[in-house]
């Protein structure tokens, strides 16, 4: 039994790195903490703990999570130090050999650290809390506001899929879930606190189900019933999971925005089988047509990895082409990273970092054609945005069901408001349309 007498008006700092998910899971981190007694330090204030949630998909991610522990080790000397997420499960004694950090806890204790918290008190050397991966398989739930509108439900994580370049399956587990009734409640729980969008992350979304023998439709249609949410959007769903099925129920849904973000990762059917992924580029094509022939104006995102092992230039030339057919809005480009322990090490076709940034850089410069020409559609339009609270000195902005990123300057305004505008031409960075509300 936790003394929170302990923790009272103690100072919390809190640093993720990462996915949607890691930030989702971070919320729900700080809520447990601020149930316990402690408060987000403010600026300038020495923090009692730091919180440190970390990724580890690429080795510039790795490094990213050493530097964000030595500066916080340096800003807040005294404090006690907690170091989580896949980096910390992939390589804890790295992280807990690194001067300053006291605790390193594995992918199945981020929902405990409570339980690990018996002082403050500084330690000789980081204790690390950690179950090789292939024996995790607590569900460790989140629904949590970020430091926007939106709120993040996780319903799923792990992942069973084991792609030659990807170390996700070896910190995160196996693919595992929470059940359709204890993610509705959570969801009813948000929009009780006023949530009017949720964001449905996992690790392998459509895999879910794997742990409770329900599916990902079944989730999504009782989601869909939760009076007070307005908008859910599916944050990342692999292009063989994503059925016809949940295409043409999120066509006619009450609240599923007309919003997908579908990995496709290579464009060349050679590349895919290097990969290991689970499907071709034809299937990948037949998804697109679908959602275009029910939703022609769903915005679709797409992930593209340039310059793993064996991409030779035919095959990324190939792989150009056969994206630039595609009928979609925008693509997140990442250049591959090698992760020791994937079977991708033993492909022997090595890209050099500047044929890498060469190919990243043409398939940025598709991106931003594909999605000016996207948001350039719809201008003179009509549209519904949820406006989100700006910084200071900027104008409320929000998204439109499809994800077109609007700009309102009007005193009519209001932070989680749902309000009809009209589409305007780009604003100066060209970055958004400027919408008057109507």
């Amino acid at each position: 039994m936790i003394d929170n007498t302990l923790f009272k008006d103690k100072k919390a700092v809190y640093y993720t790195l990462g996915c949607k998910l890691n930030f989702s899971e971070t919320s729900t981190i700080g809520r447990t903490l601020q149930e316990a007694g402690f408060r987000t330090a403010r600026r300038g204030e020495q923090a009692d703990i730091c919180v440190v949630n970390t990724c580890s998909v690429t080795e510039q991610a790795d490094k990213k999570c050493r530097q964000a522990i030595h500066k916080l080790v340096r800003q807040h000397p005294h404090a006690f130090v907690v170091v989580t997420g896949c980096y910390a499960q992939l390589k804890p004694e790295q992280v807990a050999s690194i001067p300053g950090v006291d605790l390193v806890l594995g992918m199945d204790k981020k929902g405990s650290l409570l339980d690990y918290l018996t002082s403050l008190d500084k330690r000789e050397q980081g204790e690390m809390v950690t179950i090789p991966t292939k024996d995790i398989r607590t569900f460790v739930p989140s629904c949590s506001q970020g430091d926007r509108t939106r709120f993040f439900l996780k319903v799923q994580d792990g992942c069973d899929y084991f792609c030659s370049y990807c170390t996700i399956p070896y910190a995160r587990g196996r693919s595992r879930n929470g059940t359709i009734a204890s993610l509705v409640e959570q969801a009813r729980g948000a929009a009780a606190e006023g949530a009017k969008e949720i964001v449905i992350t996992g690790v392998n979304i459509g895999d879910y189900g794997k742990t409770t023998g329900e599916t990902f439709i079944d989730l999504i249609r009782e989601l869909d019933k939760v009076e007070g949410i307005e908008r859910y959007r599916i944050s990342s769903i692999e292009p063989n999971l994503l059925t016809d099925e949940v295409i043409e129920f999120v066509a006619r849904s009450r609240a599923f925005m007309p919003h997908f973000h579908i990995p496709l990762q290579a464009g060349s059917d050679a590349v895919l089988k290097l990969m290991r992924r689970r499907y071709d580029t034809a299937l990948f094509a037949s998804k697109i047509e679908k959602i275009r022939s029910l939703m022609p104006d769903a915005f679709i995102g797409v992930d593209v990895i340039v310059g793993t092992r064996g991409e030779v230039e035919e095959y990324f030339e190939e792989a150009y082409r056969f994206i630039e057919s595609l009928d979609i809005t925008a693509l997140h480009v990442f250049s591959y990273s090698e992760r020791p322990g994937t079977q991708a090490l033993k492909i022997e076709y090595k890209v050099t970092p500047q044929e890498k940034h060469r190919r990243s850089e043409r398939l940025l410069a598709l991106s931003d054609a594909k999605q000016q020409a996207f948001y350039g559609r719809h201008i003179g339009k009509e549209a519904v945005v949820l406006l989100e609270k700006p910084k200071a000195g900027q104008p409320f902005h929000g998204f439109t069901d499809n994800y077109i990123r609007v700009e309102v300057a009007d005193p009519a305004a209001r932070d989680n408001a749902l309000v009809r505008v009209r589409l305007g031409g780009f604003n100066e960075e060209g970055t958004a349309l400027v919408g008057e509300i109507v």
